[in-house]
């Protein structure tokens, strides 16, 4: 008997849901011969899908809603990866998962959609197809294929702070692949936290609320938060003051004059790894901050 289409999304989708929250030994390869891991997804024009593309469905009491097309879409955060648990299963398209191959699972592109992952830490790329649904764990927005997280270097931790960016095909352009080239900007922030004029005296001469050093040991990109780009200082400085007061610490204002206008971004880091980036954005919400941004340098 033929199953319902949309029960066959949400129990897959149910079951993805613990890729994410914890990566075991377990579920890697084994001790088997690993297959040659394949060269990047190669983007081209695919129909939608009749499977799996909502225009909604809901996981653990949340809804989620399908965009209606990848154009414009680049977001930062963190990647999880899954594998052999679920090596050989339905994908929310109804294709047969292989964790060898260049796949990813997300929650609202539409299916299939093409997208370049970059590792933030080390800045490595891979081009995946998604064709699935996942993960559904907070602060995780693509779960990869195991040979996609191990291209990326992603498989010893289990997570990654990486960008999506996502390919299109604009009509203009045919069968040629469009993606944004370049990192979208934060909004600017009018409307800080407030913070009484006490802390912003007490927040200036701590060690804390300055640039951090320069001559860091990493050789890595370093991984920054932002949480307010500002065109008045003395916004700056109170929306630091909040972060200060509340123990967040390393946070400092970046005097930023390349567009001949200065903005003051308030950031915070380096972010050594996605533990101490959860905990942040769990501090974070606390002070109703909700649109932390990633950049690096």
């Amino acid at each position: 008997m033929r199953r319902n289409s949309n029960w066959i999304v949400f129990a897959f989708a149910v079951a993805l849901a613990g890729c994410g929250s914890s990566k075991t030994q377990n579920d890697g390869p084994g001790s088997g011969r690993i297959p040659d891991i394949p060269g990047d997804a190669v983007p081209r024009k695919e129909p939608r899908s009749k499977y799996g593309n909502g225009p909604r469905y809901e996981v653990f009491n949340k809804t989620y809603t399908v965009m209606q097309s990848s154009t414009g879409y680049q977001e930062r955060g963190i990647a999880s990866w899954y594998g052999k648990k679920f090596h050989g299963n339905l994908t929310s398209n109804r294709e047969v998962y292989d964790m060898y191959e260049m796949t990813a699972a997300h929650k609202t592109l539409p299916l299939p959609t093409y997208v370049q992952v970059r590792n933030l830490r080390n800045n490595q790329t891979v081009v995946v197809r998604v064709n699935d649904r996942g993960p559904f764990v907070d602060n995780r927005i693509i779960d990869l294929s195991y040979a996609a997280a191990l291209k990326l270097d992603l498989i010893k931790d289990g997570t990654g702070l990486v960008e999506v960016t996502a390919y299109n095909f604009d009509a203009a352009n045919g069968d040629s692949p469009q993606r944004v080239t370049t990192p979208k900007k934060e909004p600017l922030v009018s409307t800080p936290a407030v913070a009484s004029s006490a802390d912003i005296a007490n927040s200036g001469s701590s060690g804390s609320g300055t640039s951090p050093d320069e001559s860091s040991e990493w050789n890595d990109p370093r991984v920054f938060i932002q949480v307010g780009a500002f065109g008045d200082r003395s916004n700056a400085e109170r929306r630091l003051a909040t972060l200060l007061q509340s123990g967040v610490e390393r946070a400092f204002i970046f005097e930023d004059k390349s567009s001949g206008q200065v903005l003051y971004r308030v950031r915070i880091g380096p972010v050594a790894n996605v533990t101490q980036y959860d905990l942040l954005v769990a501090k974070l919400e606390t002070l109703s901050i909700t649109d932390p941004y990633l950049i690096t340098e």
